[in-house]
């Protein structure tokens, strides 16, 4: 009976290995080579493993699509012994390849590791890397694979009955419909379902170290309108996190106000547009709108609102400011994209319309300057949250928007519309009269910008050349992106080339790990850096002189 088994297991193995394509194996050995060169995030074995798994798939895709082009159009083969001859050389110089691309992929990442301040690696962990990419590879052929025998059995039934052409185009329609309806409706239904009670789970979670305030200043204390338990995690934790008057005085020498800080969370009422009006209610109590600076924060798609950024620029305020968000999702931000795409946006709209409108009514002597902010998808929101003739007769102050996705609508007009002779990863446009970008270092206020006059109403964008989630590029599949031109960003390597398909491929895996560099790089903006932005934003003051400014920027932070 083993024996038997065994035998079967064998004939199996060899009748797949016979139905492999040649051109396909070799153009995907030759992709998996590719794949390791750098991108712009640093790879860990797991991460290249299933980058080289997809690279090989769409390299043997590649390859097997050009073979049928190439009998299609009745070009000569080579046939015989020397096919078997051909095909082998050709395999092992492709194998020759990998061994090199393998050989130099750990210095190439350590190289890339070295800009960013991270230790060096030992080893990409070739038997990681290889195995992964095997699992890989095999399933999305399997996959590919049973998609074409439902095809060709539906095909067959078909043509007993309608004319073979016929059945071959209903047959392909109704096995596409079949695969949607068992990824769509049943995969991604039962894995959603499993995502949003795990995420719905963690945002309820009250941690034991986040006391409930007793100030009744502090949304979710004594008096609020917002329940501390309804907040959600991430809002539990942005009322928690900030620094207090005493706090910013010991840091900053000067007297302070107690911040305020208001969060909506998804439990908090049950429309966006209620939870709009209830963030509006709460601003009013705390006495919002007595302050200097009002900021309506978009946050991701947790519910996170950076302390980064909050911190910084408290503390160049001396506390006068506050600072609102309200909740959209509890999801992970690339899941809350997929899953309700137009969620944000519908309560980002109803936030700033509310809270515009009421801001708008107040005497312009005595209402607080008004400024948007987001990271990564809050940065595209808040983007959307409003459109030019809904301000353009009483414009908001301006907006900082770190790490803005690529399909943020203003950052790619502004990059587009760059001045000649900027790059794309830190483009000058219009010589900075409303609009400027910076990165690592400061360049708000250097080059042409110095001598241009800044208006009152000011956008910044702080992006890091190496921040994925900003310049993933969906055209990379055919055409090298801007920002990979030279000069290079300071923080890309400088070994990057651009590949048609495998650079796509590596920019789509950087996408889901650009979180993973330390601050400074990537998708994870530092103190210092938000601290720049808000500075050149707010306009300047007497008080912050540039050494007070490098001594707030070295101050530690939790």
């Amino acid at each position: 009976m083993m024996e038997s088994l065994i035998a079967a297991g064998r004939k199996a193995l060899a009748s797949f290995y016979a139905t492999l394509c040649g051109a396909g194996l070799i153009l995907g050995a030759l992709f998996v080579a590719a794949s390791l060169t750098p991108s712009l995030v640093p790879r860990s074995s797991l991460t290249q493993g299933v980058l080289s798994g997809l690279c090989f798939a769409a390299g043997y895709a590649l390859g097997a699509w050009l073979r049928w082009l190439w009998r299609r159009l009745g070009w000569p083969e080579t046939k015989g012994p020397w096919r078997a001859r051909w095909l082998g050389l050709m395999l092992t110089a492709c194998v020759v390849a990998m061994l090199a691309a393998l050989w130099w992929a750990t210095t190439w990442q350590n190289r890339l590791r070295a800009r960013m301040h991270m230790p060096e690696m030992d080893g990409v962990g070739m038997l990681t890397t290889a195995t992964l990419a095997m699992v890989v590879f095999a399933m999305l052929l399997i996959a590919v694979r049973g998609f074409g025998w439902v095809r060709r059995v539906l095909s067959r039934r078909l043509k007993r009955r309608i004319p073979a052409p016929t059945a071959a185009v209903l047959a392909s329609i109704a096995t596409v419909l079949i695969f949607w309806t068992l990824a769509n409706g049943v995969l991604v239904n039962v894995g959603m379902r499993m995502l949003d009670r795990l995420y719905s789970e963690r945002d309820a979670r009250i941690e034991e170290d986040l006391p409930q305030p007793l100030d009744a200043l502090k949304s979710g204390g004594p008096g609020s309108l917002l329940q501390w338990k309804t907040q959600g995690r991430q809002g539990r934790r942005m009322i928690a996190d900030g620094p207090d008057r005493a706090g910013i005085e010991v840091v900053t020498g000067h007297p302070a106000l107690e911040p305020l800080r208001v969060y909506v969370g998804l439990g908090s009422a049950e429309t966006p547009q209620a939870r709009a009006s209830l963030a509006l209610e709460e601003l009013v109590r705390v006495g919002a709108f007595e302050r200097s600076v009002l900021v309506i924060a978009t946050p991701t798609g947790t519910g996170w609102v950076d302390g980064e950024s909050q911190r910084a620029l408290e503390y160049l305020l001396h506390g006068d400011v506050a600072t609102v968000a309200v909740q959209y999702s509890y999801f992970a931000s690339w899941l809350a994209l997929l899953s309700q795409p137009e969620y944000g946006v519908e309560t980002a709209r109803a936030v700033f319309a509310t809270i515009y409108e009421h801001w708008r009514r107040l005497p312009r002597e005595r209402r607080p300057r008004l400024y948007l902010h987001g990271l990564s998808l809050g940065a595209f929101h808040s983007d959307r949250s409003h459109d030019l003739a809904q301000v353009i007769g009483d414009p908001y102050d301006g907006a900082l928007w770190a790490g803005p996705p690529f399909n943020t609508p203003t950052w790619r007009a502004a990059t587009r519309m760059r001045d000649a002779g900027t790059p794309a990863w830190l483009p000058r446009v219009r010589n900075g009269e409303v609009m400027r970008f910076t990165s690592q270092r400061n360049h708000l206020n250097d080059g042409h910008e110095r001598d241009a006059r800044w208006g009152r109403y000011r956008i910044v964008f702080l992006q890091y050349a190496s921040d994925a989630v900003t310049f993933f590029e969906p055209g990379s599949l055919w055409h090298r992106p801007d920002w990979m031109q030279p000069p290079l960003g300071p923080d890309v390597s400088p070994d990057i080339v651009w590949i048609p398909v495998v650079s796509f491929l590596q920019l789509a895996v950087d996408l889901m790990v650009a979180v993973s560099p330390p601050k400074g790089y990537g998708h994870t903006y530092a103190f210092a850096h938000y601290v720049d932005a808000w500075a050149a934003l707010t306009g300047p003051s007497a008080w912050w002189t540039d050494s007070r400014i490098d001594a707030l920027k070295q101050h530690a932070h939790p």
